[in-house]
Protein backbone atom coordinates (compact mmCIF):
# COMPACT_ATOMS: atom_id res chain seq x y z
CA UNK A 1 0.00 0.00 0.00
CA UNK A 2 1.16 3.35 -0.95
CA UNK A 3 1.50 6.77 1.00
CA UNK A 4 -1.24 8.05 -1.24
CA UNK A 5 -3.48 4.85 -1.29
CA UNK A 6 -3.39 5.09 2.85
CA UNK A 7 -4.09 9.20 2.34
CA UNK A 8 -6.87 8.19 0.04
CA UNK A 9 -8.36 5.64 2.36
CA UNK A 10 -8.07 8.14 5.40
CA UNK A 11 -9.93 10.78 3.89
CA UNK A 12 -13.25 8.59 3.16
CA UNK A 13 -12.42 7.57 7.19
CA UNK A 14 -12.38 11.59 7.88
CA UNK A 15 -15.64 11.87 5.61
CA UNK A 16 -17.83 9.05 7.38
CA UNK A 17 -16.29 10.13 10.43
CA UNK A 18 -17.32 13.91 10.39
CA UNK A 19 -21.18 12.48 8.74
CA UNK A 20 -21.57 9.59 11.47
CA UNK A 21 -19.54 9.13 14.70
CA UNK A 22 -18.26 12.44 15.26
CA UNK A 23 -21.20 13.42 17.20
CA UNK A 24 -21.17 10.07 19.11
CA UNK A 25 -17.66 10.69 20.80
CA UNK A 26 -15.86 8.57 18.56
CA UNK A 27 -12.52 10.28 18.10
CA UNK A 28 -10.24 9.82 14.89
CA UNK A 29 -7.09 8.73 15.50
CA UNK A 30 -4.03 11.25 13.75
CA UNK A 31 -3.03 9.83 10.57
CA UNK A 32 0.85 11.68 11.57
CA UNK A 33 3.04 12.64 14.16
CA UNK A 34 4.85 14.34 12.30
CA UNK A 35 6.28 12.82 9.43
CA UNK A 36 5.37 9.25 10.57
CA UNK A 37 1.79 7.29 10.49
CA UNK A 38 0.55 6.78 13.39
CA UNK A 39 -0.31 3.34 14.28
CA UNK A 40 -3.81 3.45 14.78
CA UNK A 41 -4.29 5.38 11.21
CA UNK A 42 -2.83 2.51 9.42
CA UNK A 43 -4.82 -0.14 11.14
CA UNK A 44 -7.82 1.81 10.47
CA UNK A 45 -7.06 2.53 7.50
CA UNK A 46 -6.04 -0.94 6.09
CA UNK A 47 -9.04 -2.39 7.34
CA UNK A 48 -10.93 0.35 5.71
CA UNK A 49 -9.74 -0.83 1.95
CA UNK A 50 -11.88 -1.40 -0.69
CA UNK A 51 -14.86 0.47 1.74
CA UNK A 52 -17.87 -0.40 2.28
CA UNK A 53 -16.65 -3.57 0.54
CA UNK A 54 -14.28 -4.35 3.42
CA UNK A 55 -12.27 -7.91 3.58
CA UNK A 56 -11.42 -10.25 6.80
CA UNK A 57 -7.95 -9.33 7.56
CA UNK A 58 -5.92 -11.85 9.94
CA UNK A 59 -3.43 -10.44 12.66
CA UNK A 60 -0.45 -11.84 11.28
CA UNK A 61 -1.70 -9.90 7.61
CA UNK A 62 -2.09 -6.80 9.85
CA UNK A 63 1.01 -7.17 11.82
CA UNK A 64 3.15 -7.85 8.96
CA UNK A 65 1.70 -4.46 7.53
CA UNK A 66 2.25 -2.42 10.32
CA UNK A 67 5.34 -3.83 10.33
CA UNK A 68 6.96 -1.56 7.63
CA UNK A 69 6.12 1.38 9.81
CA UNK A 70 6.98 0.05 13.34
CA UNK A 71 9.47 -2.70 12.48
CA UNK A 72 10.08 -4.04 16.04
CA UNK A 73 6.34 -4.38 16.82
CA UNK A 74 5.26 -7.94 17.36
CA UNK A 75 1.66 -8.32 18.52
CA UNK A 76 -0.59 -5.56 16.87
CA UNK A 77 -3.67 -5.07 19.71
CA UNK A 78 -4.76 -1.66 17.88
CA UNK A 79 -7.68 -3.69 15.95
CA UNK A 80 -9.28 -4.73 19.36
CA UNK A 81 -8.75 -1.58 20.99
CA UNK A 82 -10.45 0.95 18.12
CA UNK A 83 -13.63 -1.02 18.42
CA UNK A 84 -13.88 -1.43 22.39
CA UNK A 85 -12.03 1.47 23.54
CA UNK A 86 -12.45 3.57 20.38
CA UNK A 87 -16.02 2.77 19.27
CA UNK A 88 -14.97 2.02 15.10
CA UNK A 89 -17.37 -0.39 14.38
CA UNK A 90 -14.50 -3.40 13.79
CA UNK A 91 -15.31 -7.12 14.48
CA UNK A 92 -13.04 -9.54 16.22
CA UNK A 93 -12.24 -13.61 15.79
CA UNK A 94 -11.05 -13.46 19.36
CA UNK A 95 -13.61 -14.53 22.40
CA UNK A 96 -15.20 -11.86 24.17
CA UNK A 97 -16.19 -10.30 20.85
CA UNK A 98 -20.72 -8.92 21.89
CA UNK A 99 -21.65 -9.04 18.16
CA UNK A 100 -23.18 -12.04 16.25
CA UNK A 101 -20.51 -11.54 13.07
CA UNK A 102 -18.84 -14.99 12.92
CA UNK A 103 -15.57 -14.62 11.51
CA UNK A 104 -12.05 -16.46 12.15
CA UNK A 105 -10.18 -16.77 14.95
CA UNK A 106 -7.24 -14.29 14.99
CA UNK A 107 -8.75 -11.76 12.29
CA UNK A 108 -10.62 -9.12 12.08
CA UNK A 109 -13.22 -7.11 9.58
CA UNK A 110 -14.88 -3.42 9.65
CA UNK A 111 -17.97 -3.60 9.05
CA UNK A 112 -19.41 -0.41 8.71
CA UNK A 113 -17.95 3.69 9.34
CA UNK A 114 -21.17 4.65 9.62
CA UNK A 115 -22.37 3.12 12.91
CA UNK A 116 -20.38 2.69 15.88
CA UNK A 117 -19.54 -0.54 17.62
CA UNK A 118 -22.14 -2.14 19.45
CA UNK A 119 -20.57 -2.21 22.67
CA UNK A 120 -19.37 1.76 22.87
CA UNK A 121 -19.80 4.46 25.17
CA UNK A 122 -18.01 7.28 24.80
CA UNK A 123 -17.21 7.56 28.40
CA UNK A 124 -14.92 4.81 27.78
CA UNK A 125 -12.19 7.15 26.81
CA UNK A 126 -9.22 7.26 28.40
CA UNK A 127 -9.27 10.71 31.36
CA UNK A 128 -6.20 10.97 33.33
CA UNK A 129 -3.58 13.59 33.40
CA UNK A 130 -0.09 13.60 34.40
CA UNK A 131 2.18 11.14 35.47
CA UNK A 132 -0.59 8.84 35.88
CA UNK A 133 0.08 6.02 34.28
CA UNK A 134 4.00 5.83 34.90
CA UNK A 135 3.38 6.21 38.36
CA UNK A 136 0.65 3.63 38.38
CA UNK A 137 3.49 0.95 36.81
CA UNK A 138 5.48 1.99 39.48
CA UNK A 139 3.27 1.38 42.02
CA UNK A 140 3.18 -2.27 40.76
CA UNK A 141 6.98 -2.39 40.37
CA UNK A 142 6.60 -2.04 36.84
CA UNK A 143 5.04 -5.58 36.32
CA UNK A 144 1.79 -6.99 35.10
CA UNK A 145 -1.00 -6.90 37.89
CA UNK A 146 -2.55 -10.31 36.81
CA UNK A 147 0.59 -12.45 36.09
CA UNK A 148 3.08 -10.71 37.67
CA UNK A 149 5.71 -10.14 34.20
CA UNK A 150 7.96 -7.63 34.48
CA UNK A 151 8.00 -4.67 32.21
CA UNK A 152 10.84 -5.10 28.91
CA UNK A 153 11.57 -8.74 29.99
CA UNK A 154 10.78 -11.96 28.81
CA UNK A 155 6.69 -12.52 29.46
CA UNK A 156 5.87 -15.30 32.60
CA UNK A 157 2.63 -16.42 30.22
CA UNK A 158 4.83 -16.37 26.32
CA UNK A 159 8.53 -16.72 27.07
CA UNK A 160 9.54 -16.02 23.29
CA UNK A 161 7.44 -12.33 23.71
CA UNK A 162 8.51 -9.60 25.88
CA UNK A 163 6.67 -7.92 28.20
CA UNK A 164 4.63 -4.74 27.00
CA UNK A 165 2.52 -3.42 29.53
CA UNK A 166 -0.82 -2.03 29.02
CA UNK A 167 -3.69 0.18 30.38
CA UNK A 168 -6.10 -2.53 31.27
CA UNK A 169 -9.93 -2.25 32.84
CA UNK A 170 -10.13 -3.29 36.34
CA UNK A 171 -13.95 -3.33 34.89
CA UNK A 172 -14.58 -3.29 31.24
CA UNK A 173 -18.34 -1.86 32.01
CA UNK A 174 -16.84 1.13 33.92
CA UNK A 175 -14.55 4.32 32.06
CA UNK A 176 -10.93 3.69 31.25
CA UNK A 177 -9.72 6.43 33.83
CA UNK A 178 -8.29 6.47 37.07
CA UNK A 179 -9.00 4.34 39.77
CA UNK A 180 -10.24 1.54 37.08
CA UNK A 181 -6.64 0.80 35.20
CA UNK A 182 -4.48 -1.64 36.39
CA UNK A 183 -1.57 -2.60 34.16
CA UNK A 184 -1.83 -5.70 32.45
CA UNK A 185 0.73 -7.26 29.70
CA UNK A 186 -0.36 -8.16 26.46
CA UNK A 187 -1.12 -11.59 27.30
CA UNK A 188 -3.90 -10.77 30.35
CA UNK A 189 -5.19 -7.75 28.67
CA UNK A 190 -6.16 -9.97 25.28
CA UNK A 191 -9.29 -10.25 23.94
CA UNK A 192 -11.61 -12.29 26.02
CA UNK A 193 -10.18 -10.33 29.14
CA UNK A 194 -13.49 -7.38 28.58
CA UNK A 195 -15.01 -10.96 30.44
CA UNK A 196 -14.09 -10.00 33.46
CA UNK A 197 -14.09 -7.61 36.42
CA UNK A 198 -10.47 -7.67 38.25
CA UNK A 199 -9.43 -5.88 41.53
CA UNK A 200 -6.91 -4.20 42.03
CA UNK A 201 -4.33 -7.11 42.43
CA UNK A 202 -5.25 -8.51 39.02
CA UNK A 203 -7.37 -10.99 40.24
CA UNK A 204 -10.89 -12.03 38.71
CA UNK A 205 -13.68 -10.89 41.02
CA UNK A 206 -16.87 -11.38 38.59
CA UNK A 207 -18.26 -11.89 35.18
CA UNK A 208 -19.54 -8.40 33.02
CA UNK A 209 -22.47 -8.11 31.28
CA UNK A 210 -21.54 -8.72 28.23
CA UNK A 211 -19.96 -12.17 29.70
CA UNK A 212 -22.94 -13.20 31.75
CA UNK A 213 -25.22 -12.36 28.48
CA UNK A 214 -22.91 -14.53 26.33
CA UNK A 215 -23.28 -17.39 28.38
CA UNK A 216 -26.66 -17.27 28.78
CA UNK A 217 -27.32 -17.27 25.24
CA UNK A 218 -25.39 -20.76 24.98
CA UNK A 219 -27.01 -22.81 27.32
CA UNK A 220 -29.59 -25.55 26.36
CA UNK A 221 -32.91 -25.50 27.17
CA UNK A 222 -32.56 -28.08 29.94
CA UNK A 223 -29.73 -25.80 31.82
CA UNK A 224 -31.97 -22.99 30.95
CA UNK A 225 -34.99 -24.00 32.85
CA UNK A 226 -32.78 -24.92 35.72
CA UNK A 227 -31.44 -21.01 35.81
CA UNK A 228 -34.72 -19.43 35.10
CA UNK A 229 -36.34 -21.87 38.00
CA UNK A 230 -33.69 -20.82 40.27
CA UNK A 231 -33.96 -17.14 39.72
CA UNK A 232 -37.89 -17.43 40.29
CA UNK A 233 -36.84 -18.84 43.51
CA UNK A 234 -34.36 -16.45 44.59
CA UNK A 235 -36.34 -13.60 43.58
CA UNK A 236 -40.02 -14.18 44.33
CA UNK A 237 -40.80 -13.84 40.49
Amino acid sequence: MTNKEIETIYEIIIKNHKEHLSSLGIKLPKLKNGDSFTMNSLVLVYLAKDYPNTKIVSKEELTQFIKNYFPDVNDVQQGRHLARQGGWYIVSGQRGDITDIKIPAGSYKLISLKKPYPAFTSHRNINFTGNFWENLKQTYHNRCASCGSPENEANYINPSATTQLQQGHMNPEKPLEEGNIIPQCQECNRGDRNRWIYDKRGRVTGLTQEALLSRIKKLDKKTASIVVKFLQEKFHI
